[in-house]
């Protein structure tokens, strides 16, 4: 199928990944009840090939499948194309989560979830990757922005530190951006919430603490300094 497939979509594709029937059919009925169209795979493998084959606008991705976990079929997905991806798992476990963001997945929610939380990130995630395409074509003429020893190139999304790549997500890209673009400047993870996920609310604080600490363990700990009960500041190595 052709790369540019998903892009070109007038409604979106979300694969559904869940081996559990009662939860992927009521996923699969209430997006398909926001308008957007659904595919469920059942496992791991199906799972990984029916990405290859329909390159969805977005996978819901639970962690624990048959044949294949969700973490590997993550990685597997996103090594052929960079999507979007929100995780499901039983466990409320932090390692589980940075252990997801860090193959890939951008967003997670525990188990049991409210389908309206599962639809209102999946919105905002959507909202982001449009948002992302229409701003390619203002990039292309933007020069790479050296803070330090780290060199932010936004047209093509890379990111390097010292002079050696650094693979990021989509979202730690955005999130990495957003810090950066004001300099020890205190954001607060609401603000973050707004800018980079899109919320409108404040429930997802925790997700922007796991994406700061991935950030950390790619590009160094000293970057992004915390401001205990307000948010995170970005401060460039050696300016």
């Amino acid at each position: 199928m052709d790369g540019n497939v998903a892009g070109s979509r007038s409604v979106p594709l979300v694969l559904v990944v869940e081996d559990e029937p009662a939860i992927s059919t009521a996923v699969a009925h209430r997006m398909r009840a926001e308008g957007w169209q659904v595919e469920v795979a059942a496992d791991g493998p199906t799972g990984v090939a029916d990405a290859a084959r329909l390159q969805p606008d977005l996978i819901v991705l639970d962690v624990m499948l048959p044949g294949m976990d969700g973490l590997e079929v993550c990685r597997r997905v996103q090594a052929e194309r960079p999507v979007p991806v929100i995780m499901l798992t039983a466990r409320d476990d932090e390692t589980d989560m940075l252990v997801g963001l860090g193959v890939g997945a951008d967003d997670y929610l525990t188990k049991p979830f409210s389908m309206r939380e599962l639809v209102a990130r999946t919105k905002a995630l959507l909202r982001r990757v449009d948002r992302a395409s229409q701003l390619a074509s203002t990039t292309t003429a933007l020069p790479p922005q050296q803070l330090g020893d780290v060199v932010i190139d936004r047209a093509q999304r890379r990111v390097s530190r010292d002079g050696v790549p650094v693979h990021l997500t989509p979202t730690e890209f955005d999130l990495l951006v957003t810090l950066a673009a004001t300099p020890r400047t205190v954001l607060t993870r609401e603000k973050l919430l707004a800018d980079v996920w899109d919320w409108v609310d404040a429930s997802g604080t925790r997700t922007v603490d796991s994406h700061v600490k991935a950030l950390r363990r790619k590009l160094g700990a000293d970057l992004i300094r915390t401001v205990h009960g307000v948010g995170y500041a970005f401060e460039p190595a050696g300016e």
